[in-house]
């Protein structure tokens, strides 16, 4: 499968071979699914907690005596009716972890960079690497690139360039991310990705096994 090869102006400037076993899979929904759901899961900490009656300070004494106020009995001013009392079935901290086989994951992955090649919202780059370090030129550049309208884009880098996460940490609607750490969710949060050839060369090397 051959993709067309674009300059930071945006000029055709010649294609690039992509791995039909990366970019040429029918797409996988349910597996795509599945994998964001983890990824979603294991990134929350599952530090919330609430206390129960036998954890809330104070309460130990009988508020009043069981008969003959013509009130409620109550045993303790902490229990969960009352004001500053002990909560039922509160969360507490817990593992939000899931499993996923490592064949599955891989299949995400493939899918996910197959149907952005479907949808015609890949777009390979070169020399992104040599611009201008300034907000100014990045903007112009993703304009300028196929898609330009999209509202969402993620720049997938080979090697680390300051002058490429300089020129779009100010965008708000862009995202420098290294070719080895592309994910799930980040790839499917982005309608546009944009592919240097160096990190195509790293997505090749990583998922074409």
């Amino acid at each position: 499968m051959e993709a067309k090869v674009y300059d930071i102006k945006g000029n055709e400037t010649g294609t690039v071979e992509l791995d039909d076993y990366v970019f040429g899979i029918e797409p996988h929904g349910p597996v795509m699914h599945q994998a964001l759901v983890r990824q979603r899961a294991n990134a929350r900490q599952g530090t919330h907690s609430t206390k129960t009656r036998a954890e809330v300070r104070g309460g130990g004494r009988k508020p009043w005596r069981q008969k003959g106020t013509g009130r409620a009995r109550q045993g303790s001013i902490r229990s969960p009716q009352w004001r500053g009392g002990g909560i039922v079935f509160g969360p507490k901290p817990r593992k939000y972890t899931k499993d996923m086989p490592k064949k599955m994951r891989r299949l995400a992955i493939r899918s996910v960079l197959s149907a952005k090649q479907q949808d015609d919202q890949l777009v390979v780059v070169d020399g992104l690497h040599d611009i201008e370090p300034k907000t100014r030129a990045m903007r112009e550049a993703l304009a300028g690139l196929p898609n330009g309208e999209a509202r969402s884009t993620l720049i997938l880098v080979g090697a680390s360039k300051d002058n490429v996460y300089r020129g779009a940490s100010n965008l708000e609607n862009a995202k420098v991310l290294p070719a080895e750490y592309v994910n799930i969710q980040d790839m499917l949060s982005h309608k546009r990705v944009i592919v240097t050839r160096e990190a195509l060369d790293v997505i090749h090397r990583l998922w074409a096994q």
